[in-house]
């Protein structure tokens, strides 16, 4: 298995006008957190783009230039409404051209249908490496760090599972989470402790979710993989401290 440099997280984007108008609903988003959280990594942001070239190539410029690895989701066909390919390219600074193993894919599974319209999907960033499509053959593309996949969840799941596996040394530790609901506090009461937490756990997150109502109460807080037990116990004694009483949340909560 070749590795890449230790990540903890990923970027992800979900890209599809068909999102954005309501005429499909996103299938990418919990499926690459639950993707994974198996394998120790996170989503480091998630972003839905309509299919709008110069938005597109504006955006992948700036992720290129990132450290994050990305995956990308939709947009690599051959209609006049994908622009991912050409965009991935332009971002790079780098040519179209039709990449062999790619021809040979889409010849091996379409033979002659294959022209004049899907050979398109050959036409790729100059020097890219291609992610196999075990649903047809029609393969994705990478470069620097960044991995094309196609919008449909049956190819791209599966596809996405390749690259973690073959590229990506799984074996980090689970990014852990501790939390207390706290009742009768506002979230204004509980800011000073918050931010005790954080300046003495700057490696853990901390999060606050209110929830409103009669039977409201303050979620709040840790995510991390270091320090996390000792930080749970520090904001477990500072909410006793301030007199609410509160109650573990289980995982199943």
């Amino acid at each position: 298995m070749a590795t890449a440099d230790a990540v903890d997280a990923f970027g992800l984007l979900v890209i599809g006008d068909e999102i954005l108008a309501g005429k499909r609903r996103d299938r990418h988003v919990e499926a690459f957190r639950r993707l994974l959280a198996e394998r120790g990594f996170g989503l480091g942001w998630v972003q839905i783009l309509p299919d709008d070239p110069a938005l597109l190539t504006a955006r992948l410029r700036q992720s290129l230039a990132e450290a994050l690895p990305v995956f990308s989701c939709g947009g690599i066909g051959a209609t006049p409404d994908d622009h991912t390919r050409q965009c991935a390219a332009a971002a790079a600074g780098l040519p179209l051209e039709r990449h062999p193993g790619a021809v040979a894919e889409i010849e091996a599974a379409f033979g002659e249908a294959a022209y004049p319209q899907r050979i398109r999907m050959a036409e790729l960033p100059a020097g890219c490496a291609l992610i196999p499509n075990p649903y047809n053959r029609i393969p994705g593309f990478a470069i620097a760090r960044h991995y094309f996949l196609p919008g449909f969840p049956e190819m791209a799941h599966p596809m996405a599972r390749w690259v973690l596996d073959r590229h990506f040394a799984a074996g980090a530790r689970p990014e852990g989470e501790r939390a207390l609901r706290v009742y009768g506090a506002s979230e204004s009461a509980l800011v000073p402790l918050m931010e005790r937490l954080t300046a003495a756990h700057p490696r853990l997150k901390l999060y606050s979710l209110p929830r409103l109502g009669p039977a409201g109460f303050v979620e709040l807080g840790l995510r991390g993989r270091e320090g996390l037990d000792e930080a749970f116990a520090a904001l477990r004694e500072g909410v006793e401290a301030l007199g609410f009483a509160f109650s573990p949340v289980g995982d199943g909560d």
